[in-house]
């Protein structure tokens, strides 16, 4: 399969757009997660975990699950494929992994926090609310690194296709 030019014109406008808002609402959260660190206020660090749980049900999911499939059907769609270079298979793994990762650790990790302070109880560790943000921001950043740089050539299927042409 083979996208028309305007299809792929498009769905690569969804991708880069939806890669966008996922990496702003990280850095968000980032930026709420440090808030609730290192605020000395009940109230901040009370403000600053609802928004990261709004944040983290309402929105990251959908920018997560709208990368995933813009990207992956780019890469079907095109001639880069999937598994015929390596930043594009790098791609892939690393936005099912922290679409994976958002689902299973940072969501549980902000419900957490969310209850301990609506039950009056200071947050049971700083890092609950940092790790995955900063984690994620790094995958993200280098993500887009590989994307604009698109080191690495062909994996091993990708030259045997090349190969073949």
């Amino acid at each position: 399969m083979t996208l028309s030019r305007p299809a792929r014109r498009a769905l690569l406008v969804v991708h880069v757009t939806a890669s966008a808002g996922w990496l702003g609402l990280t850095l968000g959260l980032l930026v709420l997660g440090i808030t609730a660190s290192t605020s000395g206020s009940a109230q901040a660090v009370a403000a600053s975990v609802r928004s990261m749980k709004l944040f983290a049900d309402s929105l990251l999911l959908p920018a997560a699950f709208l990368t995933l499939f813009s990207g992956l059907v780019l890469a079907l769609g095109t001639a880069w494929g999937l598994a015929r270079h390596r930043w594009v298979y790098t791609k892939f793994w690393l936005t099912l992994a922290t679409t994976t990762a958002t689902v299973l650790a940072l969501r549980p990790g902000v419900t957490e926090a969310v209850a301990a302070v609506s039950g009056g109880r200071p947050l049971p560790d700083a890092g609950d609310v940092l790790f995955g943000p900063v984690v994620s921001l790094s995958a993200y950043l280098f993500m887009t690194a590989i994307s604009v740089l698109k080191p690495w050539g062909p994996t091993r299927r990708g030259r045997k296709r090349r190969a073949v042409s």
